[in-house]
Formats: structure tokens, sequence, C-alpha cells
């Protein structure tokens, strides 16, 4: 018996006149909006149990996906099992929304389905997970290279809470790599700068500017409801400041540096996985002495290179909150922006470092003089 192949109109007639309408995509695209009136089953839900959502094999049942083709095989399928009066919808929701036939988006938040459709369509996000990472709260420390690119991708992806720990002012020197600021807020603080053009982005997200410096004062308290912490410092006493802090509150830090053309990234998460991951004093046990270590206002840096590394930074936050993919942690990424090479390094955790070795007491945290801000 060969399946019959309607028009949307036709089928919202159908539909209208007691037709059952089965919407067989997956959730994470019905979540973009499906015909009214439709039930959501997936086709592999359908096929393998379409008793469960049909009562009868006599009633007539109008499939549509996105286009028309796994509809037409999901009828076929029903037609085999056994049901009368089984029809394809050609062309799909995308059709149906041509036409201007009635949608529904899923919870009624057309804001959410369509500023995220992109992360809906895919699987490894889909509606469960953009609802993660609205519900996240991610500190990120530094509102200047690394964190202006770092923080604009985190609040267009939906990250749900965004904590900016900057105490620092615009500068004209900035705006050649720092994207967050312009030339109109030269003088603002940082941080409120930041949450002007992260809120004009994305309203629906939450933005707390703190403007204050990382000390051993104040760390926990800026990043104790994070669920993950990112690094865009530009000196090294906060880098071992965040370290100490996110191994002690088991916190994973997503770490990034630049230094004329070249950049680094990596995810340290000794907090959670004690004597498997490597913290940042695994790598690096002591800071440098200070001509060791030039800031940028002293050696320079291409303006481009800091969104480089956030934006790699800012993609190892979204797969640590979503739980996907490879993380960083237990390799540097090391990125030559001369050559556009990328170099990839292991690192093991020490197991005699004395703040993430297991059983090792929290030694306390160290204020170093802060030899390298700027």
């Amino acid at each position: 018996m060969a399946v019959e192949t309607i028009t949307p109109a036709e089928a919202r007639r159908r539909q209208l006149g007691g037709a059952v309408l089965i919407d067989v995509r997956e959730a994470h695209e019905r979540a973009l909006g499906m015909a009214e009136g439709a039930l959501g089953v997936s086709r592999s839900e359908l096929e393998a149990a379409p008793g469960a959502v049909l009562a009868r094999r006599d009633v007539e049942v109008l499939l549509i996906c996105e286009v028309g083709g796994r509809s037409r095989q999901a009828a076929e399928a029903l037609v085999d099992a056994g049901f009368e009066r089984v029809a394809s919808i050609e062309g799909g929701t995308r059709q149906w929304r041509l036409e201007n036939l009635p949608l529904v988006a899923a919870h009624g938040d057309l804001d959410f389905n369509d500023r995220y459709s992109r992360h809906l369509r895919l699987p490894e996000v889909g509606e469960a997970g953009q609802r993660r990472l609205q519900q996240a709260t991610v500190a990120v420390v530094g509102a200047g290279g690394l964190g202006s690119p770092a923080a604009y991708y985190l609040a267009a992806a939906g990250v749900g809470t965004l904590r900016l720990a900057d105490d620092d002012v615009v500068d004209r020197s900035n705006l050649q790599r720092q994207i967050l600021h312009t030339d109109a807020r030269i003088g603002t603080a940082k941080v409120e700068s930041a949450r002007v053009a992260l809120e004009a982005l994305n309203p629906t997200i939450r933005v707390i500017g703190m403007r204050e410096r990382i000390t051993a004062g104040n760390v926990e308290r800026l990043i104790a409801d994070a669920d993950v912490v990112l690094d865009g410092a530009d000196n090294f006493p906060v880098r071992y400041l965040l370290n100490d802090a996110c191994v002690k509150l088991g916190k994973p830090l997503v770490y990034g540096a630049v230094h004329r053309f070249h950049g680094q990234v990596s995810v340290f998460d000794a907090g959670r996985r004690r004597g498997e991951a490597p913290c940042y004093r695994c790598l690096f046990p002591e800071p440098p002495p200070p001509e060791m270590a030039p800031n940028c206002s002293e050696a320079g840096v291409l303006g481009v290179l800091p969104g480089v590394v956030g934006m790699l930074q800012a993609t190892e936050v979204v797969k640590l909150i979503l739980g996907i993919g490879e993380p960083l942690a237990g390799r540097l990424l090391q990125f030559d922006a001369l050559s556009m090479r990328f170099h990839e390094t292991g690192l093991r955790a020490d197991p005699g470092c004395p703040v993430c070795a297991p059983g090792t007491p929290f030694p306390g945290y160290i204020d170093y003089q802060q030899f390298c801000a700027g």
C-alpha cells in the first residue's frame, strides 16, 4: 500500500477534522517550534511502539518532520504495522512555516527557541543542554584581552550568570584587543563597560560586575558559586590564587595566556580529580621573577591573539558545562600566530605538588608581590 503524501494546508484541514498529527523529529528539533496541536514523538519511538501512541489502527494519522523524508519513512513503517490511514506531509515543518500555518514553541519561550536555535539543532546540546547553560554560573577573572572575547561568546551561548572580576578602567590602549569596550567608555570601570556590552548582546542573562582585584581575602567569595572559573588574568599572582582556590573548592579552571605572538590554553581540574589531572602549580610550581614576566604593556601583543585564545577558553567552558567532548585537562595547547600552528604538550599531575597532591592538606594562600599588572 502506497503512502499518501499531502500538503501542509490539507494536513491542517484534516487535523481540524479529527486526524492525529504527529511530529516525528527529535526533541531538540521540536524545541524550535512545531505544528500546533501535534504530538511530539520521535520516529524511532513511534516505530518501536506505535500502539503506545495510537490506540486504534483505523485512526487517521498525519506525520510531519522537517522536510518530509523521515515522516514518509515513518508512515511506511506504520502501514507495514497495519495502520490503515496514514499520510506524510510534503515539505514538513519547513513548508508548514512558509505557509504561515500555526506553530507553537516548546514551553512557550519564543526568545529561547529563536536565540539558541542553532544549539537546539545539535543533539549534543539540545534543549536540555541549553537549559544547563542557562542555569550555569561562570566566574570570568579579568575583563581585558582574554576576558573580552571569552565573556562575549559565553553570553551569546546563553550562560545564565557571568561574574566578572576586574579592578581596572578602560584605557584607549585597551581597544586594540579588548573588544567588550568602546572609545565612548574610556575611563569607565571595565566591569561596567563589559556589563553594558554583554547585556546589549543578550539581555536574558545576568552579568555581575565586581570591581575588585583578586586577593587571598576575596578569591573564594568571588568564585564560590561558579560552575567553571575562567582565568583571563594578566598577572601571575592572580593565576596562583585562582589555581589554589579552584583546587580547594573543587572548581575546574580554564587557563589562558598570551605573549607577543604566542598563546596557550589548558584546563586545570585537579580539585575534582586529585592525582589524575594536574593543576597550574604542577606546570609552574612558583612564579617567575619579575624580569622574566613582562606584561602586555611592556612586551606588546598582537591584537587578534587574545581573541583566538579567549574563544578557545570559552569553548572549553561550554564543553565543561555540557559534559561533552574531551576537555584540555592534562594537555597544554600552544598557538603560534606567526606560523599559524598549534602544538600540544601532555601534562601530568605532580605527585609532590604542595597544593593538589592526594592527601595533602591545603597549605593556605600566598599573596605574591603584584609584579605583573596592566
